[in-house]
């Protein structure tokens, strides 16, 4: 067997033990905490959310945007926790897709374990500081970024920034600005802001055929979220109903997506993700600002 193939299988098993222990570490803290599980009746606007969601994500639109903007709008869960609450609850769902698509599509070994093992990094450098910020930061981080990401989506659509290309690999300096990238954008998961978008724009901004960036993005997301993740709950910030609702349909939304839909065409629903970021980003803010110098809005 090739080197790189022991190493593509080596990531698999990885993964797949990896999801195994979260599950396990998540069911137990919501057993050992089962009355402190949320007893409102948004049962099945969590279930449909999270279909949605994680099945647009296995499309390569990413889900935290909706995400955040379904939970802020109908006040599922207060700002503080809603980082680990992004992550805990799409975990299960981004594992399942990093299985699927190392097996499926090629790609640079050399390249998918240096940007994978940088996301993880950052990720594990920061989600413990994460938990402990206060809302008004968090409002803020995400604010900001959130709108930065809008940008970054409309200037691929309009075609503004120089996309694409056919490599399978990242050599040179472009291998170190990957790695780079997407150390600082394993950070940004921590605070509740999507890998895929950012690093679907960095290897295709670094001259990636397409198809390449969903294992890279989706293994780094798969890395580092279980480990970030149990910080979140060992830290008990997130929210135990949503996190446990979104297992079997979020899974669901993934195999639907991976194996049966495949493709689709999704400039639209992409301009949507944008509408949604931007919404977000300003919700946010007047949310930090209502609080900083009480004024007050309609939203």
């Amino acid at each position: 067997m090739e080197k790189s193939k022991i190493i593509v299988w080596a990531i698999w098993i990885f993964l797949v033990l990896s999801m195994l222990i979260y599950i396990i570490y998540l069911i137990r803290d919501c057993i050992k905490n089962k009355e402190k599980i949320e007893k409102d009746g948004n049962n099945i606007i969590i279930i449909i959310t999270a279909f949605f969601t994680q099945f647009f994500d296995t499309l390569g639109i990413g889900s935290f945007a909706i995400m955040t903007s379904v939970f802020r709008g109908f006040k599922l869960i207060k700002d503080k926790i809603l980082p680990g609450t992004l992550n805990t609850a799409a975990t299960t769902s981004v594992m399942l897709q990093a299985l699927i698509f190392i097996k499926t599509v090629e790609v640079d070994t050399k390249t998918l374990v240096l940007m994978t093992i940088s996301a993880l990094t950052g990720a594990l450098l920061m989600s413990g500081v994460v938990s402990k910020l206060s809302e008004k930061t968090i409002q803020i981080i995400m604010s900001i970024t959130l709108f930065i990401l809008a940008l970054i989506i409309i200037s691929a659509q309009l075609k503004l920034t120089p996309l694409g290309g056919d490599a399978t690999g990242l050599y040179g300096v472009k291998l170190i600005i990957g790695v780079i990238g997407n150390f600082i954008f394993g950070i940004l998961m921590t605070v509740g802001i999507g890998l895929y978008a950012p690093c679907l724009a960095l290897v295709y901004f670094l001259g990636m055929n397409p198809a390449v960036a969903f294992p890279i993005m989706m293994c780094s997301c798969a890395v580092l979220m279980p480990f970030a993740s149990m910080s979140f709950i060992k830290n008990n910030a997130y929210n135990r109903k949503i996190s446990i609702l979104f297992l079997i349909p979020g899974a669901i939304g993934v195999f639907i997506a991976a194996f049966i839909v495949k493709s689709m065409n999704i400039y639209w629903i992409t301009w949507l993700v944008v509408v949604v970021l931007i919404y977000t980003s300003f919700n946010l803010l007047m949310t930090y600002l209502r609080k900083k110098i009480n004024i007050y809005y309609i939203v």
